[in-house]
C-alpha cells in the first residue's frame, strides 16, 4: 500500500495510496500538493490535515472554487493514478442548490452577521461570570444547572461557527471564538479533527467517526443480528441512551488525546495526525485545559466538602451533555434516514458515486425554525448546515425556502420536523429499532456484507 515509484520528474512522485502522503502534503482529486510555505487565507487549519486526502473537505469548505483554483495556489508534487472519490461532485443538484443559495446569501456575506455577534458575546460573557461566581463564590445547585447551560450554548452558538470558519472572513476571529471549545472542557484542534471529518462522510460507516460515537453502550447504526457491536443490552437501549448522553463530560474529562491531539475516533476511521502543526499545538491545549480543569474540577472542592463538591461538578457536567448530547443526536439518527450513502449507493447504482450533496440532505434533519436557531446555534438547521458548512448558522433560516424547494424538484428526501420534541421523538423510535434489531432486514446485511469487503 506504501510503495511509491518516482517518474522521469524528479519534483513529482507516483504513489499507490492515500498511505503515501506525507505529513506536510495533502491529496485533492488524486494529485498531491505540498503544504510548505502555503499561506493559507483562511487560517492554518489546512496544516491539520496534512498527511490526508482532503478531496471532500476541500470542496465541502470551498463551495466557490473550480478545480483550477487550488492548482494555483499549492505546488504539486505527486499523484495518485488509481484515486477514485467516494462522492461525486458538480452533479445537476449541487449546481442548482449552489445558485439558488447565492441568490439569497451573496458571495463574501456568508460570515457571521452583526446578531451572530452579538449573541457570540453574550454567551460568551455569560459564561465568564458563571466561572466567576463558580470559582470565588463556590458552587452550588443552581449555579451547575446554570453553568452547564452555559458551556452548552457556547458549544453550539460560538465556537461551533468559529471552528467551521464561518464566524467571520478572519481567521483570527475564527480562532478566537474557536477556543471556546477548549473553554467548555473539550479542544478546538480535536473538535476539528473529528467533526470536519463526520461533515466530510456523514453517516458513513468506514470514515464518520460520530457512526460509533456512543458505542459500545448506544448503537445507532442498525449492524446485522449477529454482528459482533451487538449486544444484549442494546435491546433496551432506548430506556438509557440519554442517560449515557449526559455522561459525556466523564469520557472528556479523562480522554487521553487532549494529550497528543489526535482524536480517537477519526484516528480510527483513518485519518492521519502526525503533522508538526499539530504536535506544536499541544502545549498550548494543555495550558487551556489546565486552566478548565482548575476552574470547573478543582474549584468546588476549596468551598465544599467531597461529596457535595462532587455533587455540583456532576450535575454541571450532566446538563451541558444533555443539552449538547440530545441536540447532536437528533440531527443523523431518525426514522428513515440515509444510514450509508456510499454503500448504499455502490448497491443500487452500479458502482456510481453518490451526489455529495444529496448524501448531506438525507443524513440529516431540521426542526423549527429561526427562534430555535438562536438557542440551538442554527443546528436545528442541520441540513442547511450540512450543505454549506462555512456558511454562518445566521444565514440558515433565510436560505431553507431555497433548499426544500430545489431538494423537491429534483427528487430528494428532506427530513423536516415542526418541533424539537418531534425530532427527538423520532430519534428515539429509530434508536429503539436498532437496538432491537427490527431495521436489519435481508437489503440491510447486504448493504453491511458490501461495506465489510470495500
Amino acid at each position: 500500500d506504501n510503495a511509491v515509484t518516482t517518474t522521469t520528474d524528479p519534483s513529482e512522485r507516483i504513489v499507490s495510496s492515500v498511505k503515501g502522503i506525507k505529513p506536510n502534503e495533502v491529496a485533492i482529486d488524486g494529485i498531491i500538493y505540498s503544504l510548505d510555505g502555503f499561506k493559507h487565507p483562511g487560517g492554518d487549519t489546512i496544516l491539520m490535515f496534512g498527511g490526508n486526502d482532503v478531496t471532500v473537505q476541500y470542496k465541502m469548505i470551498h463551495p466557490y472554487h473550480t478545480a483550477d483554483r487550488v492548482k494555483q495556489k499549492l505546488q504539486r508534487v505527486g499523484k495518485i493514478p488509481d484515486y477514485v472519490c467516494d462522492y461525486k461532485f458538480g452533479t445537476p443538484f449541487e449546481k442548482e442548490i449552489k445558485e439558488e443559495v447565492f441568490k439569497v446569501v451573496k458571495r463574501g456575506k456568508e460570515f457571521g452577521t452583526w446578531g451572530w455577534h452579538l449573541r457570540a458575546i453574550f454567551y460568551t460573557c455569560c459564561l465568564f461570570s458563571l466561572q466567576f461566581l463558580w470559582t470565588v463564590h463556590g458552587s452550588s445547585f443552581w449555579l451547575a444547572v446554570a453553568y452547564g447551560v452555559s458551556q452548552a450554548l457556547i458549544g453550539l452558538n460560538v465556537q461551533h461557527d468559529a471552528n467551521h470558519g464561518a464566524a467571520s472572513k478572519n481567521h483570527f476571529t475564527n480562532d478566537m471564538y474557536g477556543f471556546g471549545a477548549d473553554l467548555i472542557g473539550g479542544s478546538k484542534w480535536l473538535w476539528i479533527e473529528q467533526h470536519w471529518t463526520h461533515h466530510a462522510f456523514t453517516n458513513d460507516l468506514e470514515k464518520d467517526p460520530d457512526t460509533a460515537g456512543a458505542e459500545p453502550f448506544v448503537l445507532f447504526h442498525p449492524y446485522p443480528l449477529k454482528h459482533a457491536a451487538r449486544s444484549v443490552m442494546h435491546q433496551f437501549q432506548v430506556v438509557y441512551t440519554m442517560i449515557v448522553l449526559s455522561a459525556y463530560w466523564l469520557s472528556s474529562l479523562f480522554n487521553p488525546a487532549h494529550f497528543d491531539l489526535k482524536h480517537r475516533g477519526a484516528l480510527e476511521k483513518g485519518i492521519q495526525m502526525e503533522s508538526d502543526f499539530i504536535a506544536s499545538r499541544r502545549k498550548y491545549a494543555m495550558l487551556i485545559r489546565m486552566y478548565y480543569v482548575g476552574i470547573t474540577y478543582v474549584s468546588p472542592f476549596f468551598h465544599h466538602d467531597w461529596a457535595t463538591a462532587l455533587f455540583h461538578i456532576a450535575i454541571m457536567g450532566s446538563v451541558g451533555s444533555l443539552f449538547l448530547g440530545a441536540l447532536f443526536s437528533v440531527s443523523h439518527n431518525f426514522e428513515n434516514a440515509e444510514r450509508d450513502p456510499v454503500a448504499r449507493s455502490t448497491m443500487d447504482n452500479d458502482d456510481e458515486p453518490v451526489c455529495w450533496f444529496q448524501s448531506q440532505v438525507e443524513t440529516s434533519s431540521t426542526y423549527g425554525g429561526a427562534w430555535a436557531g438562536y438557542l440551538t446555534g442554527g443546528l436545528n438547521f442541520q441540513i442547511e448546515h450540512h450543505l454549506f458548512p462555512r456558511m454562518s448558522s445566521s444565514w440558515y433560516p433565510y436560505i431553507a425556502p431555497a433548499v426544500r424547494e430545489v431538494c423537491k424538484k429534483h427528487g430528494i428526501k428532506y427530513a423536516y420536523y415542526p418541533t424539537l420534541v418531534h425530532n427527538l421523538v423520532s430519534t428515539l423510535k429509530y434508536t429503539h429499532a436498532v437496538g432491537t434489531g427490527a431495521l436489519v432486514d435481508d437489503d440491510a446485511n447486504q448493504h453491511q456484507q458490501h461495506a465489510k469487503k470495500e
